[in-house]
């Protein structure tokens, strides 16, 4: 009896032993889960909603889970107050200026805090610091947000419906485009002449291309005009002598007008009776009477000719011709002796 109640005993302390390393080996994978026996630093948040977000609940940065929400409570102002236990050594990647905003797990799970963003030379948070929110959509509002795509869909259904059904009906032009085939032939047709007009066009763009790649080879006047100075000089060089010119010739022309007209006037005159060249040249009586008076006065200058001469001879001129006749000869012969010094 009394060994069996010794082994009884024993039987029992091994299980209770068993138990107690089982509860002890629970706790602590319960713990690592939820990480409860790390350090922890609190961070802090005001929503306006939470949209059911509960203590206990999740804190998540950069899809890492850093801690759990502590506690939740209302402020003087009506707003929810959040309170996270978030990992001390997790407290250095998130900056100052990261913010906080509620999310779920998956579309209808457990309600979670996101931390998110901050920029890299910003410092890291402390402790019992305040995140800045962000007011993300809800459930409720996403909810709301499907219904009206929704009603939109629906009403851009129905719009196409009524479309199509113009359409079939041979309403509106692309109706009409549909139905009558003489009316589709001719838009085929209207379309091919638009493609042999784009080739037609292309064509010609390649052609200027080409044409423009010869204007910038080298030798050609184009690329001589912008890259050669010397002959850029040149050319403006002969532009200017060409304005030049252009202008001489002008003045030149002007003159060769004023000339004409004096050559009219001139010939005007030479027809009117009312000058003595035009009397001259258009009344014969007069250029009779100028011819006979001509002729008479050959006729005396050749008689006075012929009295100078008997002069000459007369004795009472003939010594003051033989004096003028010698001083001629003396003054030929000083210029002779004169040219020969």
């Amino acid at each position: 009896m009394k060994m069996d109640s010794n082994k009884r005993m024993i039987t029992v302390g091994v299980f209770v032993l068993l138990g107690i390393v089982i509860f002890i080996a629970a706790v602590l994978t319960l713990g690592g889960q939820k990480k409860t026996f790390e350090k922890k630093a609190t961070l802090k948040a005001v929503f306006k909603d939470v949209n059911g977000l509960q203590a206990g609940n999740n804190v998540w940065f950069s899809g890492v889970k850093v801690g759990t929400v502590k506690k939740i409570s209302f402020t003087p102002d009506a707003l929810v107050e959040v309170i996270m236990n978030i990992e001390t050594k997790t407290m250095q990647y998130i900056k100052k200026d990261a913010r906080a905003k509620i999310s779920s797990e998956g579309f209808i799970g457990n309600k979670i805090v996101v931390i998110f963003g901050g920029g890299m030379q910003s410092p890291h948070v402390a402790d019992d610091d305040i995140l800045a929110v962000d007011s993300g959509l809800g459930t409720d509002e996403m909810m709301a947000t499907l219904q009206q795509n929704n009603k939109n869909l629906l009403d851009i259904t129905g719009n196409i419906k009524t479309v199509v059904e113009r359409l079939m009906n041979g309403q509106g032009s692309a109706g009409k485009i549909l139905s009558d085939d003489k009316l589709a032939n001719d838009l085929q047709a209207a379309i091919m002449g638009l493609k042999i007009a784009s080739s037609h066009v292309q064509r010609m763009t390649s052609d200027i291309a080409g044409y423009t790649s010869q204007l910038q080879s080298e030798g050609s006047l184009t690329n001589s005009l912008i890259h050669d100075t010397v002959f850029y000089s040149r050319m403006k060089a002969t532009a200017a002598q060409i304005h030049e010119t252009s202008v001489t010739i002008k003045e030149s022309s002007e003159s060769i007008k004023r000339i004409a007209g004096n050559i009219e006037n001139v010939s005007r005159h030479l027809d009117s009776t009312g000058s003595p060249i035009g009397i001259l040249l258009n009344d014969e009586e007069a250029g009779w009477n100028l011819k006979m008076t001509l002729d008479n006065l050959q006729m005396g200058t050749k008689k006075l000719d012929e009295d100078l001469e008997a002069m000459q001879h007369s004795f009472l001129f003939r010594g003051y011709f033989k004096k003028k006749e010698k001083q001629k000869d003396n003054g030929e012969k000083q210029k002779t002796e004169q040219k020969s010094q």
